[in-house]
């Protein structure tokens, strides 16, 4: 098994990953030019705003995973020729932590405020803050949808160190 070549496997579906979250940048962009361009109402021209926002929000998450990413496939190989079984252990480490991260975050935080922007939404008859509110829970589906995917690629991962880590302590 060469556990070098999944690792960087791995790490490029992350950055496809964060490539989904600047295609739904451009999306959010894009519904608020057109909100901007041809909203009539009150409640149409108060998306403007809003989508921007999540559209920039939803740009820096996209690159904040690009970015360490890339830097990631250059140091695989390095690190596994110096200690193949501190790399391993490492990555385990690392897969851990952030499926931890998911399971809090992804699992139960966003679908927290989605739960909690929807309830909000009759209360507030501004159209501005039912934009907001209808626009947060747009941008945390994005978010639920590609960590969902991500932290399933991450178990997926992780087993695979597992099997790694358990071929470098008992070789055949």
């Amino acid at each position: 098994m060469d556990i070098v070549k999944t690792a960087t496997d791995w790490t490029r579906a992350e950055m496809l990953s964060s490539a989904f979250f600047i295609l739904f940048r451009l999306s959010f962009l894009m519904a608020s030019l057109g909100f901007w361009q041809m909203g009539k109402t009150d409640m149409a021209r108060a998306y403007v705003v809003p989508m921007l926002v999540v559209g920039t929000l939803i740009l820096i998450i996209g690159l904040g995973l690009f970015f360490p990413s890339q830097a990631r496939l250059t140091i695989f190989p390095a690190a596994y020729v110096t200690d193949a079984a501190g790399f391993v252990a490492d990555e385990i480490a690392r897969a851990d932590r952030v499926l931890n991260e998911y399971r809090i975050a992804a699992f139960r935080v966003i679908p927290l405020i989605i739960a909690a922007c929807a309830l909000a939404i009759p209360f507030f008859e501004a159209p501005i803050w039912q934009a907001s509110l209808i626009t947060t829970i747009a941008m945390m589906a994005v978010i639920l949808v590609v960590d969902t995917n991500a932290s399933a690629r991450l178990e997926a991962y992780r087993g695979q160190l597992a099997l790694a880590e358990r071929s470098i302590l008992f070789p055949m």
